[in-house]
């Protein structure tokens, strides 16, 4: 079968095909078609199935470069990871679907089809549970939504919270003074943040108290009214600190809690909120559960192969991976 496909100039063409045709090479070999490019034209050939998927697929990349977005070979990567998984997917609506933040690199879009679902539950709802494996983007989306919202004065305040006691190890017990002891829990966050925000805002902000970084355990007795408040790592929060941490909302408020199930630190004989607050609020209206897995890690291709051999061990032996060593 054929198809033949017409791009409206060359420089469409050159944001589509990629450096040396990269794009298209990584196309042929995924859904093992063949493209010839021609005068701004792709021809594309195959088995019917094969050259309507990829047909398919072309069009929504060319749909999502005439309405300005960008193409990158990861995002090439991603979608034809989605498409592979859903041939309905609308990766237009995925990554136009953008972000806004204060660096220079302007806005952030989701990647995958659950990425954009998690967006969009936490424009509509005051509650949001992320629950999934290292690099889909659990955190990061989180901050890009509250540095937006704090961009267009939609909240007044950005808090970051994490349990700070990871593996048994009690903080009292490293040195240092209690910015010190924190510091190496609550990094990641900052990564998130120096990543979608200058510098010298950061740091103005920080000694404001417009952005203010703190141990879930400092968060007992207080109401955070205007505020976009995220709780990371919270597999590791027990359920009296997830019942704390959920009942300081206030008004105008959003809480995003994320975490990974499967990498639990706390002690054996202690459970956990994140898993246990599931069966709880599963049925209440205005609080949603977000579940990313495998197919939305979007940092090195192979994050997502070791995601899916550990997940596959802990099939094949009944075992959860915990994390711990």
């Amino acid at each position: 079968m054929k198809r033949l496909i017409k791009l409206h100039n060359n420089e469409e063409a050159n944001i589509l095909f990629g450096r040396h045709d990269e794009n298209l090479k990584i196309i042929e070999q995924v859904l093992t078609v063949k493209i010839i490019a021609r005068g701004g034209n792709l021809t594309l050939q195959g088995s019917e199935k094969k050259v309507i998927l990829a047909a398919k697929l072309i069009q929504e990349l060319v749909d999502v470069v005439r309405s300005g977005g960008s193409l990158k070979s990861q995002d090439l990567t991603y979608a034809l990871r989605g498409i592979k998984q859903d041939d309905n997917l609308d990766l237009h609506a995925i990554y136009l679907d953008r972000i806004d933040v204060m660096s220079r690199r302007q806005f952030i879009t989701p990647k995958t089809k659950r990425q954009k679902e998690y967006v969009d539950a936490m424009r509509q709802c005051d509650i949001v549970f992320c629950i999934g494996p290292a690099g889909t983007g659990k955190t990061y989306l989180a901050m890009a939504m509250a540095v937006s919202a704090l961009k267009n004065q939609q909240i007044s305040r950005i808090i970051l919270s994490r349990p700070a006691v990871e593996a048994g190890e009690s903080l009292g017990y490293l040195p240092g003074d209690l910015n010190e002891k924190i510091g190496p829990y609550l990094r990641p966050l900052y990564d998130a943040l120096y990543d979608m925000m200058e510098v010298d805002d950061i740091q103005r902000y920080l000694e404001k108290g417009v952005i203010e970084v703190a141990p879930l355990a400092y968060m007992r007795g207080r109401t955070l009214n205007d505020s976009f408040i995220i709780l990371d790592e919270a597999q590791n929060s027990t359920p009296e600190q997830m019942k704390m941490f959920l009942t300081r909302l206030g008004f105008d408020s959003k809480a995003l809690i994320t975490g990974d199930i499967t990498q639990v630190d706390l002690p054996t004989h202690r459970a956990s909120g994140l898993i246990q607050v599931q069966s709880i609020l599963k049925n209440i209206e205005g609080i949603k559960f977000v579940y990313l897995n495998e197919l939305d890690v979007v940092r090195h291709d192979l994050v997502q192969d070791i995601v899916k051999a550990y997940a596959d061990y802990g099939t094949k032996t009944g075992k959860k991976s915990t994390g711990k060593n």
